[in-house]
């Protein structure tokens, strides 16, 4: 018995060793080890964050599982039941951040919902970094770079984005 012990642990031991060693660009957007079910809410993450950034508003309003009320608070005046209008207009005039993702991680299944950590790039590549607002200390309202999306299938059971990118006052 203490020798198929000694064994296993051996075996465990080497392989270990052999496996091959962790890719420092793994840190970037393509999921490595996620369940394909996983996999597939990430990527309806990126492709809806990364068409805003590109401008494809008609692309990403069907990725979009959020309310759009939510969006018309921005301008009034635009139909509620326009989302390309909507999305066009919040980007545009960069009311809500639509960055370019630098990486986008899984955190957690609660539920239904799959839970990531995204964090953009500047337009000139640094890290986007959201500081305190409206006359906030760092100590009252520290920075940001880590912003938490969630991913849940809508009533035909495709995955749709919940949340909008970061809003800059």
């Amino acid at each position: 018995m203490i020798n198929r012990l000694l064994l296993l642990l051996t075996a465990l031991a080497l392989a270990s060793c052999l496996a091959p060693p962790a890719n420092p660009s793994s840190r970037q957007t393509a999921p490595t080890s996620l369940s394909s079910t996983t996999s597939e809410a990430h990527d309806v993450l990126i492709n809806f964050l990364t068409f805003l950034h590109t401008k494809n508003y008609a692309e990403a309003a069907p990725l979009y599982g959020g309310e759009y009320e939510a969006l018309q608070v921005f301008n009034p005046e635009i139909d509620p039941e326009d989302p390309v209008a909507l999305w066009t207009w919040v980007c545009d005039n960069q009311l809500l951040q639509c960055l370019e993702v630098r990486s986008a991680t899984f955190k957690e299944l609660v539920g239904e919902a799959y839970i990531f950590q995204v964090e953009f790039n500047n337009p000139e590549g640094s890290l986007f970094v959201l500081g305190p607002c409206c006359g906030a200390t760092e100590t009252e309202m520290p920075p940001v770079s880590r912003f938490e999306f969630t991913v849940t299938r809508n009533s035909a059971g495709s995955f749709v984005v919940m949340n909008t990118p970061p809003y800059v006052p």
